[in-house]
């Protein structure tokens, strides 16, 4: 769900009933008749992500919402694939100091000295993750043990951060990365589909476990 950062800033309308777009229910973060929102909810979010060059296009975005809502990030996201090489961390990791000065200027993008630099040394702590573990896939989906944690949460219930996401945010900023908070890493979490948050009563919210008799 698209909470509240640790700055405080909205991650997203709220409307109060869970139906956007057509009469499919949805999560209740989901504006109703934002065309971009309900794409990104109904195509993506909660959805499992291996692929590492789209795991550091999100793990980028995320750190570049803070303060900000999900909806500016989320338009801007052309503007970051062009700027940022298609967030190919190996290319990312050599911006020097001249092209990262230039892309403060790209409307494209949220110009932020601070987020701009953290892309560029999260695409070499990236890299660092990728050289240890194989993939960063496998580092990252290593503290699920590979399967995603399904919460089935009620409506408007979603806590912002968790037990997990604090222990990955701990395990990430000690290995050099930025805007990796937990509450950023909660988010971020979400959207690649390590936990799946979608609510009871929005149509991609999986189904209940079956109980057996014993």
């Amino acid at each position: 769900m698209r909470t509240t950062t640790a700055q405080g800033a909205v991650r997203g309308p709220r409307p109060r009933g869970t139906r956007a777009a057509g009469t499919r229910s949805r999560c209740r973060w989901v504006a109703q008749a934002d065309a971009d929102y309900v794409a990104y909810h109904d195509r993506e979010w909660g959805r499992p992500v291996h692929d590492d060059r789209l795991l550091f296009e999100m793990l980028t975005l995320e750190g570049a919402q803070a303060g900000l809502s999900w909806l500016t990030v989320l338009r801007k996201r052309e503007g970051y694939r062009r700027a940022f090489a298609l967030f190919d961390p190996a290319r990312v990791a050599r911006m020097d100091a001249r092209r990262r000065a230039a892309l403060r200027k790209d409307p494209g993008i949220v110009r932020n000295r601070l987020k701009i630099d953290s892309t560029v040394s999260n695409a070499r702590a990236f890299l660092a993750v990728q050289r240890e573990f194989g993939s960063f896939d496998r580092y990252l989906w290593g503290f699920v043990g590979g399967t995603p944690v399904v919460n089935r949460p009620a409506p408007g219930t979603v806590r912002p951060r968790s037990a997990l996401s604090d222990r990955i945010s701990k395990d990430l900023l000690k290995r050099g990365f930025r805007f990796v908070g937990s509450t950023i890493i909660y988010a971020y979490l979400q959207a690649v589909g390590v936990v799946n948050d979608h609510a009871r009563g929005c149509f991609l919210c999986p189904p209940a476990p079956r109980r057996t008799l014993k």
